[in-house]
């Protein structure tokens, strides 16, 4: 801590400005549902880990109903080769049969979920973990055979989370759908943010990725775009200008502001408290879409 009292008063100054600035979006924003799709390096950092966490709790604390939606397959990878199975994958989704969707529930479900719902509750006790297999809140369909138990969402059943929410609880959810016959299915996070979003009638989705945003012309890093609207998102899928790991997400925003989402977000998750900075700034960070 500086000895020097100016430098102390400029500091607190500095403090002041933040907090007066951030007080217009707290009022915007109290009451209102963001859906945040969490992953990449966000989540496999400590430190970004624990900070996640805190934004997460603040958004509770100041009136906001925070949603998180997971994935995680590198820890399922991880899993599956010290189980002696090798991970397959047909056009970027990944081959699922019996045994591996065992292991995807173990990961998902038993290891990820509960981590970052500890992770949370250390700043507060109001995460709550959840499967899309509770109470069937993510149904689906079988996406192609020839990939076994890998799902599309048919549909969402937001009961159990709008009930958890007017607790003023943060669910914390792991993307294991389940079909017709109650089988489970894994489901691509991405896609499941954005059907929860527009299920919740959500004012924000939010997805923390490993890129600044979206590039209008990737990889070109200079080409980063901080605005779009629905219809240039659909032209910059159309001219395959995005990274294939990207387009899920894209196709998720696109489809979730054409059903009421207000805005959609694609932030850095390396950025630390990229949450905060976005939602209670005046500059924001990451790409923000736009009906």
């Amino acid at each position: 801590m500086s000895h020097d009292p100016h430098e102390r008063v400029r500091t607190a100054g500095e403090k002041a400005i933040v907090l007066a600035e951030a007080l217009p979006y707290i009022r915007e924003f109290t009451g209102k549902t963001v859906v945040i799709k969490y992953g990449g390096h966000a989540m496999d950092d400590p430190k970004l880990a624990d900070l996640f966490a805190t934004d997460v709790v603040l958004m509770r604390l100041v009136g906001m109903n925070p949603v998180v939606v997971h994935g995680g397959g590198p820890q399922i990878s991880e899993l599956m080769r010290r189980l002696g199975k090798e991970p397959e994958f047909v056009d970027g989704r990944r081959v699922t049969d019996a045994e591996t969707v065992d292991i995807v529930r173990m990961t998902l479900v038993g290891k990820v979920n509960r981590e970052i719902v500890a992770s949370v509750n250390r700043h507060g006790s109001y995460a709550v973990g959840l499967s899309g297999e509770d109470a069937a809140m993510i149904r689906v369909d079988q996406r192609d055979p020839r990939l076994g138990f890998v799902g599309d969402v048919r549909e969402i059943n937001p009961t159990i989370v709008t009930r958890m929410l007017r607790e003023e609880l943060i669910p914390v959810i792991a993307t294991v759908g389940v079909d017709d016959d109650g089988h489970a299915y894994n489901v691509n996070a991405d896609t499941v943010a954005g059907a929860m979003a527009e299920a919740l009638d959500a004012e924000k989705l939010v997805y923390l990725t490993d890129v600044e945003g979206v590039y209008g012309d990737w990889p070109d890093e200079s080409s980063l775009i901080s605005r779009i609207d629905v219809s240039g998102m659909e032209r910059l899928i159309a001219d395959g200008k995005v990274s294939e790991g990207m387009i899920p997400k894209l196709e998720s925003c696109v489809s979730a502001l054409k059903q009421g989402v207000r805005s959609a977000h694609i932030l850095d998750g390396r950025l630390p408290h990229a949450l905060l900075l976005e939602f209670f700034t005046r500059e924001g960070v990451g790409t923000m879409v736009r009906p």
